[in-house]
């Protein structure tokens, strides 16, 4: 149990904040936290990509990973400790920042009228030193990285096979995380999300031997239609791994030979069979964008250029014909987007054109 503040003993801080993703809290999360516990009367742990659907960079969910910190803890630490949920927005960071700002100001209220000092805590390295840079107004806490960890090396242990799991946790896994947390993913490697992410490491590992004669990592150039009308949006539900079951946005990879627009078009017109004729979606065009961010695909580097459709409002949707063996395709309420059955990045290339908030969709 880390040492608690008195309410009269002097601290460095009445809260202090720390953002990660924690796929999964490890331990050198937890030496972060500590630390924090022993210069702050409140901790603030912000749980990054809540709401995402199942993935290779983020297999478990939010709920998940808020059982595997508060394991890590005793119920005096816990008291201490407030975890909540932040849904990531790619694309701009300035809602991000606005949606940490407000979470953290309503959480850490004034206290005996006088404004709370707020400080934000990360590794010196890393993700967390750039988080570090985007809140000015608060000061900032360094802490030493904790050498020999790393989450990228735990979750690929994690899901190259059943064995390979089996031998990380039996032999090495108390070297990275603590016992809980050792005992909560033992339990995930029984439940079906486990073998669907081991079946996605496998696809994974072919496509990058496939690829691994080449004089250069291969960058991946496709396209994707956003098509809205009368408060709907066009998706497909994919029926074959990486992401079987979830939703995406209609489109696929260039042909060597066509522009871009042309290949949106033609996935439309191929894969969706949306009636409307080619005309009126070019007329309807109201935004395109380069989607990049570099882990926003499980293929490797993957560059995304997405065009917004806003038909005009009808009483009756476009119909869509099946396509035989194909995803099956469908108009969603924007009310209805879910980020968690949302394939990689597509809930935040919608986000992005029309405007949602960050929490739209979020619990």
């Amino acid at each position: 149990m880390t040492a608690r503040p008195d309410d009269d003993s002097p601290v460095d801080f009445d809260c202090l904040v720390f953002i990660g993703r924690f796929q999964p809290p490890h331990l050198g999360h937890l030496a972060v936290i500590r630390e924090a516990l022993l210069q702050a009367r409140q901790v603030i742990v912000l749980v990054g990509s809540a709401w995402q659907a199942r993935s290779l960079r983020n297999p478990w969910r939010y709920e998940e990973r808020l059982r595997m910190l508060r394991s890590a803890f005793e119920q005096e630490d816990n008291a201490r400790l407030k975890v909540v949920p932040l849904l990531d927005a790619l694309y701009n960071n300035d809602v991000w920042v606005r949606d940490v700002q407000r979470k953290v100001r309503d959480i850490a209220s004034p206290e005996h009228a006088r404004l709370p000092r707020i400080g934000l805590i990360g590794a010196s390295r890393g993700q967390s030193s750039y988080y570090l840079s985007l809140f000015p107004q608060w000061e900032s806490v360094s802490v030493s990285l904790v050498e020999g960890i790393s989450a990228n090396r735990i979750r690929e242990r994690l899901f190259r096979s059943a064995a390979s799991a089996e031998d990380y946790l039996s032999t090495h896994a108390t070297h990275d995380l603590p016992p809980g947390v050792v005992t909560r993913i033992r339990t995930f490697l029984e439940e079906m999300p486990y073998g669907q992410l081991v079946e996605e490491q496998h696809l994974l590992d072919q496509y990058r031997q496939a690829w691994a004669q080449a004089p250069y990592p291969p960058i991946f150039v496709t396209v994707n239609a956003v098509v809205v009308q009368s408060g709907h949006v066009l998706l497909v539900r994919r029926t074959a791994a990486p992401g079987k079951g979830l939703y995406a946005l209609p489109g696929g990879f260039v042909s060597p030979h066509e522009r871009l627009m042309d290949a949106c078009l033609r996935e439309l017109r191929e894969r969706v069979r949306l009636k409307v004729p080619e005309a009126v979606l070019k007329g309807s065009l109201r935004g395109q964008r380069l989607f990049d961010e570099p882990h926003r695909s499980w293929r490797g580097r993957t560059l995304a250029e997405a065009f917004y459709f806003a038909l005009r409002p009808e009483q009756q949707l476009p119909q869509l014909k099946p396509v035989k063996g194909g995803d099956h395709a469908r108009w969603v309420p924007l009310a209805e987007l879910d980020p968690e059955s949302l394939f990689e990045d597509h809930f935040f290339i919608i986000q992005d054109f029309l405007g949602l908030p960050a929490d739209f969709g979020g619990r």
